[in-house]
């Protein structure tokens, strides 16, 4: 299972990357003084010389704001870096063999097509402004005069003069944090090339408008990850932080790092999947869905759970949460103080939720009806077995919720009224602004996903689609990793929610295929052309209430699209903005109040303006759809046992088919 206001308020502070090393800047006990020197308008890379020594702080002719072009480097211990540089190269046969083992039995595919997508998308836009002198000349000129610029700022500073920077790093970008990014003319030089290169390449992409919208939105989704992977900061020659690290360790930062890579290599089965959390902290039914209750139905699909009550009484209407099946469904249920599972019991509701099959060969044909009919629909009958309610409240999470409107769809075309009022979280119908995803759909593509779901027996592995997602961040969620775990050699912190995020599932052929065609490529759900068991789903004839959250920073589910999307319903919806992203947006408790959220009214009319005239409201976004959903339903009555009515336990949650990994 991407995660982000009235006249555009500011963002929340994104998520941490991972935990700075520790501070490596200690000084010998004893430099080294050498010769005072008189500054060159040459640069060169500090660490050739502050390895060696320092420059004595009586040095006058250093230039005056050096700053860190002139502090002393670690000294590393030279018969300890010679092990380690012997032990680099036995850990980087590790990491060969690591990525060969699989090819030996044909189990990795050929990344060459990946590589061909992006190396002829961004081709295109090379075409578009060589096939035009004038516009080539305009471009090349345009980056030669900000270089011009940048090199005499550059010779400025080394000659002891103030000069304000060419091209400055956003100011979120924690990449350049490290305080010699800015002090040293060195490493300013090559941040700032780096940022204006950036730029540039990015405003050609922008400006090549004679190109159709998918190439252009696919050029910018391939520049994204090619300027992620080659900024400075993720080699250890041209970051200063990492070069330091090295000295002061010797080199045991790269050892510790190689080793991480061949192990992460190997769980990757010949691909590099990155670790981006302890997981040897945390363990299912411990201290990660954690909050006890039932396993009360099961199916080839599905696990039905049905949480203990925490309080005498509880409303009488049952929820019900439809999960995403690209995710376990434990995000809704992460540590105790997060857990909106935990937060909807101590509100006396009675709460079932739906976990996933982790699927393999035997369900290669379960289809999108399948998920419908065997998830949805036998969770509602397994609801009135065990409480004896017809008359159910549903929570659908992104794609989740996308079947879930699905199926209020078909209801509504039999005249089933089991589900009487229904929320989507992060959730698209429509699927026309549905962001960097769609660049992974077209007919190519599905093609080829298709091949590769075929050749493994009838599903795709969840780490397909983590990839994806990780991709729409490359910065946070790709290289600020690589270099923390296998530059810096530091294992990352134990974070519940990235746990989560690593505990992927798979998906069936016939079901993934289902959705990608016919959500994303032809967006058939909200033109009313989806047919399910031979009917068609007309949206508009859903005329329950539905409460509608965005993300307003969501990668995944893009709050524009949300927004288009709940106008496809033909009953009464609230919708709501949450601050941040796909998870945290959702996942924001109360107690917390960390992200805010937006009310302005149903959604009619543009997404820019109903956010221009949509209020700002603290916290969580929690109590307000608490109070919509208990105002169409108060009555309670004495909580519910899970095993208390016609269906008897199967196991204790967060039950069995939560723990299949990949």
């Amino acid at each position: 299972m991407p995660n982000k206001p009235p006249a555009r308020p500011a963002k929340p502070s994104r998520a941490r990357s991972p935990a700075k090393a520790a501070n490596t800047d200690a000084r010998p006990a004893a430099p080294v003084k050498r010769a005072a020197r008189r500054p060159t308008s040459k640069m060169e890379p500090p660490l050739a010389e502050a390895a060696v020594a320092a420059p004595a702080p009586e040095d006058a002719s250093r230039p005056a704001d050096a700053g860190a072009a002139g502090r002393e480097a670690p000294l590393p211990d030279f018969n300890l870096l010679s092990r380690n540089l012997a032990q680099l190269i036995g850990e980087g046969g590790k990491v060969i063999a690591a990525y060969f083992r699989p090819l030996e039995n044909g189990d990795v595919g050929q990344p060459g097509e990946d590589i061909a997508r992006m190396t002829a998308t961004l081709g295109r836009i090379a075409e578009y402004y060589l096939s035009d002198a004038q516009r080539a000349l305009a471009a090349q000129a345009a980056l030669s005069r900000q270089f011009l610029d940048l090199w005499a700022s550059t010779l400025r500073r080394l000659q002891g003069e103030p000069a304000a920077p060419v091209a400055a790093p956003d100011p979120g970008d924690k990449r350049f944090d490290h305080p010699e990014w800015r002090d040293n003319p060195y490493f300013d030089f090559l941040k700032q090339a780096y940022v204006l290169t950036t730029r540039w390449a990015k405003d050609l992409v922008e400006r090549a408008d004679e190109l159709d919208p998918d190439t252009r939105r696919k050029a910018q989704f391939y520049l994204r990850q090619l300027t992620s992977a080659l900024s400075p900061s993720n080699f250890v020659p041209t970051n200063p932080e990492l070069l330091r690290t090295t000295l002061a360790e010797s080199g045991e930062n790269l050892v510790r790092g190689l080793r991480m890579m061949a192990e992460d290599i190997a769980a990757g089965r010949g691909n590099l999947r990155i670790r981006h959390a302890d997981a040897s902290k945390f363990t299912l039914g411990v201290n990660l869905a954690a909050t006890p209750g039932k396993v009360v139905y099961r199916n080839d699909l599905i696990e039905l759970i049905q949480y203990a009550p925490t309080t005498e009484t509880a409303f009488k209407r049952p929820l019900l949460i439809v999960p995403p099946w690209i995710n376990k469904f434990y995000v809704l249920d992460l540590s105790p103080e997060k857990s909106f599972i935990a937060w909807a019991l101590a509100q006396r509701l009675t709460v079932f939720i739906v976990s996933w099959v982790n699927p393999d060969e035997r369900h290669a044909k379960k289809g999108f009806e399948n998920y419908m009919r065997e998830g949805v629909f036998a969770a509602l009958d397994a609801i009135e077995q065990a409480t004896g309610e017809r008359d159910v409240a549903a929570i659908g999470y992104c794609v989740g919720g996308t079947l879930l409107a699905t199926a209020l769809g078909a209801m509504a075309a039999t005249g089933d009224e089991r589900i009487s009022s229904a929320t989507l979280l992060a959730a698209q119908i429509d699927f026309t602004d549905a962001g960097d995803l769609k660049v992974f759909v077209d007919a190519e593509q599905l093609k080829a996903i298709e091949r590769k779901m075929e050749k493994s027996g009838g599903f795709l592995e969840g780490a397909h689609m983590t990839n994806a997602f990780n991709m729409l961040r490359p910065d946070e969620l790709i290289w600020s990793y690589f270099v923390n775990n296998y530059l810096k050699g530091k294992e990352p912190m134990p974070f519940d929610l990235l746990v989560w995020n690593a505990d992927s599932a798979r998906m069936p052929a016939a079901n993934h295929h289902f959705y990608l065609r016919h959500c994303y490529l032809q967006n058939d759900l909200a033109k009313g052309r989806m047919k399910i068991g031979g009917r068609r789903i007309d949206l508009s004839k859903v005329k329950i209430p539905v409460y509608e959250l965005a993300a307003r920073d969501d990668h995944i589910a893009p709050a524009r699209s949300v927004f288009t999307g709940a106008k496809a319903l033909g009953g009464p919806v609230r919708f709501v903005l949450a601050g941040s992203g796909h998870v945290a947006g959702v996942v924001n408790p109360p107690g917390k109040a960390k992200y805010q959220h937006w009310i302005g009214g149903p959604p009619e009319g543009d997404f820019d303006a109903w956010v221009a005239a949509a209020q700002e409201n603290p916290g969580s976004w929690w109590p307000d759809w608490l109070a919509w959903l208990t105002a169409q339903a108060s009555a309670k009555v004495p909580a519910r046992e899970p095993g208390g009515g016609k269906l008897a336990p199967l196991a204790d949650a967060p039950g069995e088919y939560v723990r299949v990994r990949v």
